[in-house]
């Protein structure tokens, strides 16, 4: 009988610590939820309003259905979030339509900026986003 007890106190502990630690990772990823927009790109030597001359490029997470969309400001896309903690893994094929673009060349830049990024943070009060490859800052975004 004890041991039966015992037995069932070990595993509604574990169980609950379990959920509990879900539960703060699932915190931490969760400030990610909802739309950010470009406002800051590392490398091209082309200005920020040269690239995205009429759309500023916008990424959205959905942090319950581990989605990631949106605009590189001429197509859409979408694909699957990979994020653990800081980390975030933007290398798997995503979907994009492909209309034709004529302003500026943000498209590409953005897109392949993006898949270089290994993590990332969240500052000013969860207000801005900056994507890191490596040790560099190389996207911000602000929330929308």
């Amino acid at each position: 009988m004890m041991k039966n007890v015992f037995t069932i106190a070990f595993f509604s502990l574990l169980l609950l610590s379990c959920s509990v630690f879900k539960c703060k990772k699932t915190d931490a990823v969760s400030k990610l939820e909802g739309t950010w927009e470009l406002n800051y790109i590392s490398g091209p030597r082309i200005a920020f309003d040269g690239l995205y001359p009429n759309k500023k490029p916008v990424i959205n997470f959905n942090t319950k259905e581990n989605l990631v969309s949106g605009n590189n400001s001429c197509n859409s896309y979408t694909g699957k979030l990979s994020v653990t903690e800081n980390k975030i893994d933007f290398t798997q094929p995503m979907a994009a339509t492909k209309m034709m673009c004529l302003d500026g060349q943000g498209e590409q830049v953005y897109m392949s900026t993006l898949s270089k990024v290994t993590s990332y943070s969240i500052s000013d009060d969860g207000k801005t986003l900056n994507f890191i490859s490596g040790d560099i800052a190389t996207m911000r975004f602000t929330k929308k």
